[in-house]
């Protein structure tokens, strides 16, 4: 409906307030016009240890935060995409890598910044074509023993490849989650 100026009246823009809403226990941000609830939860990121053989595909990261440091294929779940697919596509994005998913390796709670990490195993069907993607400086397939621990970019990538390695050999399992301290 048009304005007493016959224009359509501007859109109100959201007036968000933090308040904890009824039938709720946390804080949120909500409208203080309509009642909209932005709801602010944790990110969700999706990767693999995919392996080919003996090896393991790692990415030199291209880009912050540690970029020049070493991870695994990895990154935010999209929306309408399975964790799955998302953790191939991660892949295919930062090491132009084909995986077959076997099955969830872990889940790490990593609460500091917000994010459920979902860890899966793998298998790279193309380990003679993987290449940077835009996001990664180089890749590269290692060797248990020539796996560069102090170049890491994140605690969760030497937790993966640890329980990655504990059960490489075995085709079930339990999920693993947040590591005791010092393993």
């Amino acid at each position: 409906m048009a304005g007493p100026d016959g224009n359509k009246p501007d859109r109100m823009e959201p007036d968000f307030t933090r308040k904890v809403p009824d039938g709720d226990t946390v804080e949120r941000s909500v409208c203080t016009r309509c009642g909209f609830i932005a709801y602010d939860n944790p990110k969700i990121v999706v990767g693999s240890v995919a392996t080919a053989g003996q090896r393991i595909l790692l990415c030199r990261r291209a880009i912050n935060p540690r970029k020049g440091y070493w991870t695994l294929p990895a990154g935010y779940l999209e929306h309408k995409e399975t964790a799955e697919d998302g953790a191939m596509r991660e892949a295919r994005e930062e090491a132009c890598a084909t995986l077959t998913i076997h099955q969830l390796l872990a889940t790490y709670s990593i609460m500091h910044i917000s994010q459920v990490q979902l860890m899966f195993r793998a298998t790279l069907e193309n380990p003679e074509t993987i290449a940077p993607g835009p996001e990664s400086e180089e890749v590269g397939l290692f060797e248990w023993d020539d796996i560069p621990w102090d170049e890491l970019a994140f605690p969760s990538v030497a937790w993966a490849l640890r329980h990655y390695h504990q059960v490489k050999d075995r085709d079930a399992f339990p999920p693993f989650t947040n590591p005791v301290e010092g393993l």
